[in-house]
């Protein structure tokens, strides 16, 4: 029987060993590796840079207000005239024209100037939006990461604690048969079995849900995973909300928006003042290919100036609303300002919830296993009962499984404080990625007068 016993052993130490070589060969995946490649491959961050550069394209239509347009014209006909006798020719003509016109706005009301500001202000906004959408993604990735983290630990105790309960079940059941205990305490034994596997059914359940989540932002399925270090936070929460006010990326975006909606303002007004143009055109006219007749060539430059003076009302009316308009997005900042100061104070302060979390926890963790090794040695003596050590059991597995999500949360919570402050970005962490650059597309395009070839691979 000690043979065998021997080697069942053998066999599993011979079957655990590539395991655990396995096991240190791979190695765990870091936070910062998930989030260098959400940063790199996550469809919403990537969709959000392209929209980034098509705003980027306002500006280039702006300034097409200073440039000339160039446009080209031409005509060839049938004639056919039939004349009384001694009045006129008879005869087939074939006139053509062809001519080139050429238009140089030289005062458009302010307009094309307006229209330019307001452009860059919302290339600005949008640039923003990118930085807040990069935010979210990598908060998300953080959230992913620490509940994957969280999930297999929670499964793993709710699994080890099935297997105590087993052998507690089989425990009572062979004392209820030498009649050291009663039909009670095999019946609570197996009832708390039965709810300790649906726990683990769905913890199971929690685990898979976590790992498709991280599947999508990270954009492979988790491996071994390393339990990350906090990051670097503001000294306190003052410092924090002044820094938030400074570089968060949502009341910057407001601010943005409210300086187009300024400059919308100058932009709808343009269409009260005068306009002046310059145009120079040049045109051929041949009357008649087949005959003997000459070409008529006419060059022109003609200036001419535009004054509305009453447009019905409508531009009025439009002027109004966009310096409504305007007053809006000046509210907006401070509705803005006010929604990250509250992020950053409840962020902060459920961070510091969770630290203390974590330190009673431990201390419950610790209180409550010497509080079950005593309840199991009482039970071996007859004065505890299988309930004692069954409520003793669950209170140990409660405080584990608190302390598990308690260190969750602080990982996630003091990601959320940067986040809110402005600091969740792929620059601050110094990710080990190739940054994305919104600003060379734009230099790129800018003064761009021809071609329609864009880069719309990320």
């Amino acid at each position: 029987m000690g043979r065998m016993r021997f080697s069942a052993w053998g066999i599993a130490g011979a079957l655990a060993l590539p395991l655990l070589f396995g096991s240190a060969i791979v190695k765990a995946e870091t936070l910062a590796e998930a989030l260098a490649s959400a940063y790199s491959g996550e469809p919403t961050l990537r969709a959000e840079r392209a929209r980034q550069r098509a705003t980027d394209e306002q500006t280039p239509q702006a300034l097409s207000g200073w440039r000339p347009t160039v446009s080209a014209a031409g005509d060839i006909g049938v004639t056919d005239t039939h004349a009384s006798p001694n009045i006129g020719s008879n005869g087939t003509d074939y006139p053509s024209d062809i001519s080139i016109t050429l238009t140089q706005p030289v005062f458009r009301g302010f307009k094309t100037v307006k229209g330019v500001k307001r452009a860059e202000a919302n290339v600005e906004a949008g640039r923003q939006n990118l930085l807040a959408v990069e935010q979210q993604t990598l908060f998300d990735t953080v959230q992913a990461y620490m509940n994957v983290i969280r999930d297999r630990r929670i499964l793993a105790l709710r699994q080890r604690n099935v297997t105590v309960l087993r052998e507690q079940l089989r425990a009572s059941t062979e004392r209820f048969n030498v009649g050291e205990v009663t039909r009670t305490d095999v019946a609570q034994s197996r009832a708390r079995l039965s709810l300790s596997e649906s726990t683990v059914a769905e913890a199971k359940s929690n685990l898979a849900a976590s790992i498709a989540t991280y599947n999508k932002v990270v954009g492979h399925a988790p491996g071994s995973l390393k339990y990350p270090k906090l990051p670097k936070l503001p000294k306190s929460l003052n410092s924090a909300t002044a820094l938030a006010e400074k570089i968060n990326p949502n009341i910057l975006s407001a601010a943005f928006v409210a300086e187009a909606a300024r400059h919308n303002v100058g932009v709808v007004k343009g269409d009260l003042l005068p306009s002046v143009n310059l145009q120079a055109s040049a045109s051929n006219t041949i009357p008649d290919l087949d005959h003997d007749s000459r070409n008529t060539e006419r060059l022109s430059l003609i200036g001419s100036v535009s004054i509305p003076l009453y447009e019905a009302g409508s531009v009025y009316s439009a002027v109004r609303e966009a310096k409504q308009t305007e007053s809006q997005r000046r509210i907006e900042i401070i509705g803005a300002a006010r929604t990250v100061r509250e992020s950053v104070v409840t962020s902060w302060n459920a961070l510091a919830a969770a630290r203390e979390t974590i330190t009673s926890a431990k201390a419950q963790v610790s209180a409550s296993a010497l509080a079950l090794d005593g309840v199991k040695q009482e039970y071996l003596v007859g004065s505890r009962t299988t309930l004692d050590v069954l409520n003793a059991e669950a209170e140990l597995l409660d405080a584990q499984v608190t302390l598990a999500q308690a260190e969750r949360d602080q990982i996630v919570f003091a990601y959320q404080v940067l986040g809110s402050v402005g600091q969740l970005t792929a620059r601050q962490l110094s990710l080990g990625v190739d940054y994305y650059d919104p600003i060379e597309n734009y230099d790129n395009v800018r003064s761009k007068w021809f071609g329609t070839g864009v880069n719309t691979v990320d």
